[in-house]
């Protein structure tokens, strides 16, 4: 069974907005140097990559599960990088 087209335009607009807010987090990153923005652009990337492996998977819904993996590594990243911050300061 094949998505339907506005699944596809959908999942496009979803990492075009990880990807852009990924960026915005690295520039605080690079202005500030504080780990906390790295960790969320880093955690927003692995976001677009996983919208994006579901999106361009011809594979049943059962053989994806692994892609749901890279979400759970991006919300680990951004609890790793929220308690990080509250423990240095």
């Amino acid at each position: 069974m094949t998505p339907d087209p506005l699944f596809y335009l959908l999942s496009g607009l979803i990492v075009m907005g990880d990807l852009v807010a990924a960026l915005f987090f690295l520039r605080f990153w690079r202005q500030s140097g504080d780990l906390l923005f790295a960790t969320f652009a880093g955690a927003f990337l692995l976001l677009a990559v996983g919208q994006a492996l579901l999106a361009l998977t011809n594979a049943p819904v059962e053989e994806k599960s692994w892609i749901y993996l890279l979400r759970l590594a991006a919300f680990v990243m951004i609890i790793f990088g929220i308690a990080h911050k509250n423990r240095s300061e």
